[in-house]
């Protein structure tokens, strides 16, 4: 879909005050219009400017759903910072750079995939150490805590 074609069909952003602090201001998409778009499936929201960015990801967001987000001008800051993960290409603006988690230094949208692919791998491999160490370290404590009662002398030392 195109970002014109989006744009009329989302209606914008609202802003929502919280009454309990007077300070919190968070924005919404605007209208239902906007969800019955995102079920159809968009997939890629073509010649887009940085307002229609920034309503998606905030559309997505109140979806709960996981966003990405490539920039590289200095209007397109605010949705790199509001999103999940921020995209900014090597090529683009200073404050693109420093509102986006991840710069791609090769402007390559295959640097994406790669970029992804990492951070899931590593993501795995953290997740699998990390239920390693607990089932290992459960078992010992409950080893050591069994011979403590039972044998009433501990099963492991230092040693």
């Amino acid at each position: 879909m195109e970002g014109k074609e989006f744009r009329e069909m989302c209606g914008g952003l609202k802003r929502l005050e919280d009454p309990s602090d007077a300070n919190l201001i968070r924005e919404s998409v605007a209208d239902m219009r906007f969800f019955k778009i995102i079920e159809k499936k968009l997939k890629v929201l073509a010649r887009s400017t940085p307002e229609d960015k920034y309503m998606l990801v905030t559309g997505l967001k109140d979806l709960q759903a996981v966003v990405a987000v490539t920039g590289d001008g200095t209007n397109d800051a605010p949705a790199l910072k509001k999103a999940d993960v921020g995209f900014a290409m090597n090529s683009g603006t200073n404050v693109a750079k420093e509102a986006s988690d991840i710069v791609l230094i090769d402007d390559n949208f295959a640097s994406i995939i790669t970029a992804v692919r990492w951070g899931r791998s590593i993501y795995d491999n953290v997740r699998k150490f990390l239920q390693f160490q607990l089932t290992v370290n459960i078992v010992a404590i409950f080893i050591l805590f069994l011979g403590g009662v039972v044998v009433k002398e501990p099963p492991i030392t230092t040693v």
